[in-house]
Protein backbone atom coordinates (compact mmCIF):
# COMPACT_ATOMS: atom_id res chain seq x y z
CA UNK A 1 0.00 0.00 0.00
CA UNK A 2 1.30 3.53 -0.96
CA UNK A 3 0.03 7.21 -0.16
CA UNK A 4 -0.12 9.80 -2.15
CA UNK A 5 0.04 13.66 -1.51
CA UNK A 6 -2.04 15.99 -3.13
CA UNK A 7 0.73 16.48 -6.19
CA UNK A 8 0.02 12.94 -6.98
CA UNK A 9 3.62 11.81 -5.57
CA UNK A 10 3.23 8.30 -4.51
CA UNK A 11 5.33 7.42 -0.87
CA UNK A 12 6.14 4.03 0.46
CA UNK A 13 4.58 4.92 3.56
CA UNK A 14 3.18 7.69 5.80
CA UNK A 15 6.61 7.96 7.47
CA UNK A 16 8.20 8.15 4.10
CA UNK A 17 5.58 10.68 3.27
CA UNK A 18 6.37 12.68 6.13
CA UNK A 19 10.49 12.12 5.90
CA UNK A 20 10.05 13.52 2.38
CA UNK A 21 8.44 16.65 3.40
CA UNK A 22 10.83 17.49 5.95
CA UNK A 23 13.48 16.71 3.43
CA UNK A 24 11.84 19.15 0.65
CA UNK A 25 11.19 22.01 3.48
CA UNK A 26 15.46 21.31 3.91
CA UNK A 27 15.88 21.62 0.53
CA UNK A 28 13.53 24.94 -0.17
CA UNK A 29 15.75 26.72 2.90
CA UNK A 30 19.05 25.36 0.56
CA UNK A 31 19.68 23.19 4.01
CA UNK A 32 20.54 20.17 2.33
CA UNK A 33 21.70 20.00 -1.81
CA UNK A 34 20.23 18.98 -5.43
CA UNK A 35 22.33 15.99 -4.46
CA UNK A 36 20.89 14.60 -1.10
CA UNK A 37 17.90 15.50 -2.01
CA UNK A 38 17.20 12.99 -4.75
CA UNK A 39 18.61 10.45 -2.92
CA UNK A 40 15.58 11.03 -0.42
CA UNK A 41 13.05 10.93 -3.50
CA UNK A 42 14.42 7.44 -4.27
CA UNK A 43 14.22 6.57 -0.65
CA UNK A 44 10.89 7.60 -0.36
CA UNK A 45 8.99 7.78 -3.23
CA UNK A 46 7.63 4.38 -4.99
CA UNK A 47 9.19 3.90 -8.89
CA UNK A 48 6.47 4.85 -11.43
CA UNK A 49 5.54 1.37 -12.89
CA UNK A 50 5.85 1.61 -16.73
CA UNK A 51 2.33 0.89 -18.48
CA UNK A 52 2.27 -1.82 -21.33
CA UNK A 53 1.14 -0.65 -24.97
CA UNK A 54 -2.23 -2.22 -24.04
CA UNK A 55 -2.79 -0.19 -20.58
CA UNK A 56 -2.09 2.85 -22.59
CA UNK A 57 -4.66 2.27 -24.47
CA UNK A 58 -7.33 1.38 -22.31
CA UNK A 59 -5.92 4.74 -20.10
CA UNK A 60 -7.20 6.62 -22.96
CA UNK A 61 -10.13 5.13 -23.91
CA UNK A 62 -11.32 4.99 -20.32
CA UNK A 63 -10.28 8.92 -20.29
CA UNK A 64 -12.92 9.25 -23.47
CA UNK A 65 -9.94 11.25 -25.74
CA UNK A 66 -8.55 10.43 -28.99
CA UNK A 67 -5.02 10.09 -29.64
CA UNK A 68 -4.28 13.61 -30.94
CA UNK A 69 -6.33 14.72 -27.38
CA UNK A 70 -4.59 12.60 -24.75
CA UNK A 71 -1.30 13.65 -26.73
CA UNK A 72 -2.20 17.40 -26.22
CA UNK A 73 -2.86 16.88 -22.30
CA UNK A 74 0.76 14.88 -21.90
CA UNK A 75 2.59 17.28 -24.15
CA UNK A 76 3.47 15.03 -26.76
CA UNK A 77 2.67 14.28 -30.93
CA UNK A 78 -0.29 11.96 -31.69
CA UNK A 79 2.24 9.76 -33.30
CA UNK A 80 4.06 9.30 -30.09
CA UNK A 81 0.89 8.15 -28.40
CA UNK A 82 0.60 5.66 -31.30
CA UNK A 83 4.05 4.71 -31.07
CA UNK A 84 3.47 3.90 -27.37
CA UNK A 85 -0.05 2.02 -28.26
CA UNK A 86 1.99 -0.34 -30.67
CA UNK A 87 4.53 -1.03 -28.15
CA UNK A 88 7.08 0.69 -30.35
CA UNK A 89 8.35 3.61 -27.89
CA UNK A 90 8.29 3.44 -24.24
CA UNK A 91 7.01 6.37 -22.43
CA UNK A 92 9.56 7.69 -19.78
CA UNK A 93 10.56 10.64 -17.49
CA UNK A 94 7.92 13.27 -17.71
CA UNK A 95 5.55 11.46 -19.73
CA UNK A 96 5.64 8.37 -17.96
CA UNK A 97 4.70 10.15 -14.51
CA UNK A 98 2.01 11.83 -16.31
CA UNK A 99 0.69 8.36 -17.46
CA UNK A 100 0.85 7.54 -13.97
CA UNK A 101 -0.62 10.54 -12.53
CA UNK A 102 -3.74 9.85 -15.39
CA UNK A 103 -3.51 6.40 -14.50
CA UNK A 104 -4.51 7.78 -10.91
CA UNK A 105 -6.81 10.48 -11.14
CA UNK A 106 -7.73 11.18 -14.64
CA UNK A 107 -7.17 13.62 -17.58
CA UNK A 108 -8.82 16.26 -15.00
CA UNK A 109 -5.74 15.80 -12.62
CA UNK A 110 -3.86 16.93 -15.63
CA UNK A 111 -5.57 19.56 -17.28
Amino acid sequence: MTDSDDTGMQYKSEVMAQIHAAAQDMRDLDLISKTTMAEFDELCLTPIKALAPEEIRELRDREAASQAVFARYLNVTPGVVSQWERGDKRPGGPAAKLLALVNAKGLEAIA
